[in-house]
């Protein structure tokens, strides 16, 4: 009797667990097959702005940091040779050293030499002009990657928002209500939030490293401009 029982049983455990299998396997096929794209598109309307933000912020990075290295690349003897030049009074060879690399700092040392003979005060105000001058190209574009930053998570949570609406009014009209539709739903809308932090998280990077590579400009900048005003400064203090 028992032994005709146990029969019984097996055959409908194997099919639970056939059944399991086989559902598992199915998922796991459909996980496999399913690429990153699909996956995120699936996060709704929003998730287009976002991926248009985050190409444009790439584009700003690269922009940036090319345009920025470009600007503070350093001739670590630049200031030596100008020194020794304007010592031996050969302006005309400091104006072209300095004009030598189209660089930020030969661009402000230039704009101070090249007026050598009026009064000192004339000479720091000028070449304090043009290092502002040159900070704010280095700056310029850096206000997008400010405003990606803070647009791209605001998107994102527009789009877990409209998502969560259209869940609830879909139960409201059916009246079904179970974790499937619920949870199904909820994590594809989730995907926005989630691309919208990640954007805004790269913009947010960039825009503060891009700041501390000028700050860390500035000061050098400000060095240099001190070595050359008093070098001008010698001779009248003989």
């Amino acid at each position: 009797m028992m032994l005709n029982f146990l029969l019984q049983v097996n055959p409908v455990t194997d099919t639970i667990a056939n059944t399991a299998a086989a559902a598992t396997d199915m998922d796991v096929s459909v996980t496999d097959n399913i690429s990153y794209l699909d996956f995120l598109l699936k996060g709704g309307v929003m998730i287009y702005p976002i991926i248009l933000l985050l190409f444009f912020c790439v584009y700003v990075i690269i922009e940036r940091y090319l345009s920025i290295k470009k600007a503070t690349k350093q001739d670590l003897n630049l200031v030596n040779d100008v020194k020794m030049q304007l010592k031996t009074g050969k302006l005309d060879n400091a104006i072209m050293l300095c004009s030598r690399e189209n660089t930020a700092s030969g661009n402000i040392l230039r704009s101070g030499i090249s007026i050598i003979g009026r009064p000192i005060s004339e000479i720091e105000s000028v070449m304090e002009r043009t290092a502002n001058v040159e900070i704010a190209q280095m700056e310029k574009g850096l206000s997008h990657l400010g405003l990606i930053s803070g647009i791209a998570p605001i998107l994102g949570f527009i789009g877990t928002i409209m998502g969560v609406i259209k869940i609830f009014h879909t139960i409201s009209n059916t009246g079904n209500l179970n974790i499937q539709t619920i949870s199904g739903g909820l994590y594809e809308k989730m995907i926005s939030s989630g691309a919208g932090l990640v954007v805004g998280v790269v913009a947010y990077s960039a825009y503060h490293l891009f700041n501390m590579m000028i700050d860390a400009y500035s000061l050098q900048i400000q060095k240099q401009t001190l070595a050359i005003i008093n070098v001008i400064q010698e001779p009248h203090g003989n």
